[in-house]
């Protein structure tokens, strides 16, 4: 057991000096180094380091390198992600993290792939080798380690793999095949068998990844747990961490900055971003046809919201940034040149208007500016005024200040990053489209506008969150007048992932990782039964937590013709458990058969085509109707039945309704469920903008306080 660390070494003084780590980082990293040198850790049994998505895992790694080269560790492996972009990032990263360092020969940094013949001398040097995580890249280490340089052998050893979740993970749906990542898993475990001391350690933001560890899940009851590792340390998030709460839960908040955030795309858009075809659109209307009209707003936005930021750094007398723009829709490079041929029409177009000083720029910049208006006014920011923003447009365009930059291909990885491993900003509004290079891992400075539409067909959570390009440290400048521009659809998807991920974070920092996340779906039988967690479909997920609110939104009503039977239905079931007849009764308690039937019957009273997840639903209120430990508590739903309601579908401001219960009503419900849980049950007269004149119901679903966070599966992988 080693009792004290060395904290006044060569590697790790020099890396705090230059990074001036918060006593909470440098805990983390004390700890983590402590707990590598006292207990043993595999590929099965890693140590892990779980942060958030471009939370700062790469900076605490790094500061972790340092203090185990202080403490007795003589190589470090660096196990990267599997696309050159990355692992030429993680390079980058390296030699101008330790620079000085591998410059005066206190180590010496290697991609194993480019190694050059190592003399002794180099080999007695504090190494690092950046593997990425595919066959030839291992078995290169293999040949370094155990043919070439044998001595090596006997060095003590620390492998970083980091994004752990995305390639270490050890189950694939692919039948009759080993998948590349479990022979990945198993080259790793060879090495460290062989090596003669070597410790190692995962680096990951997915807490999923931590229930897909390369062993068999057991189910014990009811609850999955996950793969423990022998040891986990938290990355301390800094204060200007801008992540999944921000973009998911308070763009949702009226009055917030993050409100204005989220820009909404037609479907049809993104079929007409796919290919050419001239019938649909021609490049020549970019700047005034509806069928890329979001693109356009996105493309103006990015222009008109980084003129402002420049004014506002030179009038602030700060060092003026350059900004970043990404489009990431399509994995095809023939999507991303037509694509790029639409982008580079809006610019050259809209810079020819501009030296016109035509109505059409005039009014493209005026939309523009009052969009970021809305966002910048709630900051205590300067907002200049239209003229002064024109101008800067016009000057942007006319000097070619903004940059259209394709990134799909790994060829030219060496031009398109900076020193620091970074996309390069080279002009002071750049615009990049790209694919799967976009996917994960590369980090992209300044950036204020995101146009998605990817829809992979799992929608796992691993590439979906990490697509999210926004994360990290974010000024308050900058988010207000950040937009994220993609489907109602796809932000309903990521939405429902980040609550996902952030149930199983809470679960795991509370330490209530001990007793498990529950893991439900319907069997064919229609009963709630455990299911594996390597097998669900996170697009297809409801999360609940205590306290947590489910209700449907964005529905539409049915013909009067269609909804007066089920409304009447529901009537009568009320009647039978509430004789007051006034329009806010007290709570009373309701069995979860006729609870089941009413929101069958709600489900009638809908158009097809919603959002609503009716299933998840009644799942939810099964799975909660059957945990209470207390038998009389079995089976029962609180009911807060509020009547003569009217209201809207959609908010002033456009957007789908989300809220339709009152503060007064939430706070009710989640006061009563306590061991059961409660619904708000609002009869709305549907007389309100965007019903059909009749009444209905609306159900608000409140989970109760006692409870474990469960996941309802909706659709599961088939092999």
């Amino acid at each position: 057991m080693i009792n004290t660390l060395n904290l006044t070494g060569d590697f790790f003084t020099y890396l705090q000096k230059k990074n001036s780590y918060s006593s909470e980082l440098i805990e983390c990293m004390e700890r983590t180094v402590k707990n590598l040198l006292d207990i043993k850790t595999t590929v099965d049994r890693p140590g892990m380091l779980l942060g958030k998505i471009q939370s700062g895992k790469t900076r605490t790694f790094l500061g972790v390198m340092s203090l185990a080269y202080d403490n007795g560790y003589d190589i470090v492996i660096v196990l990267t992600k599997g696309t050159k972009a990355l692992t030429q990032q993680t390079l980058e990263r390296l030699k101008s993290e330790f620079k000085d360092l591998n410059d005066q020969d206190y180590m010496q940094i290697y991609d194993i792939m480019v190694m050059p013949t190592l003399t002794r001398y180099e080999r007695n040097r504090k190494l690092v080798f950046v593997v990425k995580k595919e066959t030839k890249n291992m078995d290169r280490l293999h040949q370094a380690f155990f043919e070439i340089y044998p001595d090596l052998v006997n060095k003590k050893i620390l492998i970083i793999d980091d994004e752990a979740d995305f390639a270490s993970i050890g189950f694939s749906k692919k039948k009759d095949e080993e998948p590349e990542i479990k022979k990945i898993a198993g080259k790793i475990n060879e090495f460290r068998k062989l090596v003669k001391d070597c410790s190692f350690l995962q680096v990951t933001a997915t807490p999923y990844s931590l229930y897909l560890q390369p062993e068999d899940i057991v189910v014990d009851s009811e609850v999955f747990k996950p793969i423990k590792p022998v040891f986990t340390e938290l990355v301390p998030i800094h204060d200007k961490y801008i992540g999944g709460e921000y973009y998911f839960k308070e763009s949702e908040e009226e009055g917030t900055i993050a409100y204005h955030l989220f820009e909404k795309v037609p479907q049809e858009e993104l079929s007409v971003l796919k290919k050419e075809d001239r019938r649909v659109f021609k490049t020549e209307e970019c700047l005034y046809s509806n069928k890329i009209k979001s693109l356009r707003d996105a493309i103006v936005n990015f222009i008109i919201g980084g003129c402002i930021r420049r004014i506002q750094d030179r009038q602030n007398q700060k060092v003026i940034k350059k900004f970043s723009f990404i489009i990431h829709t399509e994995l095809g490079k023939s999507a991303h040149e037509w694509q790029e041929s639409i982008v580079d029409s809006i610019v050259s177009k809209l810079a020819d208007e501009s030296k016109e000083s035509s109505p059409l720029f005039d009014r493209l910049v005026k939309e523009a500016y009052e969009n970021l208006k809305d966002s910048i006014k709630l900051s205590n920011l300067l907002m200049p005024d239209i003229l002064q923003v024109n101008t800067e447009a016009k000057q942007a365009l006319d000097e070619g200040h903004i940059m259209i930059t394709k990134v799909n291909s790994e060829k030219d990885v060496s031009e398109l990053l900076d020193a620091s491993g970074q996309l390069k900003l080279r002009t002071p509004l750049n615009i990049f489209i790209g694919g799967q290079i976009l996917d994960r891992g590369i980090t992209i400075g300044n950036l204020i506008g995101f146009y998605y539409g990817r829809r992979p067909k799992t929608f796992q959570q691993d590439t979906v969150l990490q697509h999210s390009r926004m994360y990290g440290a974010r000024p308050i400048e900058d988010l207000t007048v950040t937009r994220f521009y993609t489907t109602e659809g796809i932000y309903s998807v990521m939405q429902r992932i980040h609550e996902f991920d952030s149930a199983l974070r809470e679960a795991f920092e509370k330490g209530s990782h001990e007793n498990g996340v529950v893991f439900i779906q319907k069997d064919l039988w229609s009963q709630i039964v455990p299911c594996s967690p390597n097998k669900i479909l996170l697009s297809n997920t409801t999360t609940l937590r205590p306290k947590a609110r489910l209700l449907p939104v964005g529905f539409k009503v049915r013909a009067k013709t269609h909804v007066l039977k089920p409304v009447e239905a529901i009537n009568t079931i009320i009647e039978r458990y509430c004789k007051d007849v006034s329009d806010s009764p007290e709570p009373f308690l309701m069995g979860v058969e006729d609870v089941l039937k009413i929101i069958d019957y709600v489900g009638q009273t809908f158009e097809e085509g919603h959002s609503w997840n009716q299933n998840a639903f009644m799942a939810s209120i099964q799975y909660l109707t059957s945990i209470p430990k207390n038998e009389e508590d079995k089976g029962k739903v609180w009911i807060i039945l509020r009547k003569d309601r009217d209201i809207s579908r959609e908010k002033k401001d456009g957007r789908l309704e989300n809220s339709p219960d009152s503060y007064q009503e939430k706070g009710l419900a989640k006061e009563i469920a306590v061991n059961i849980p409660a619904i708000i049950l609002l009869k709305q007269n549907g007389t309100a903008e965007g019903w059909r004149g009749h009444p209905f119901y609306w159900p608000v679903l409140v989970a109760p306080q006692k409870m474990k966070t469960v996941v309802f599966a909706n659709h599961l992988y088939t092999d």
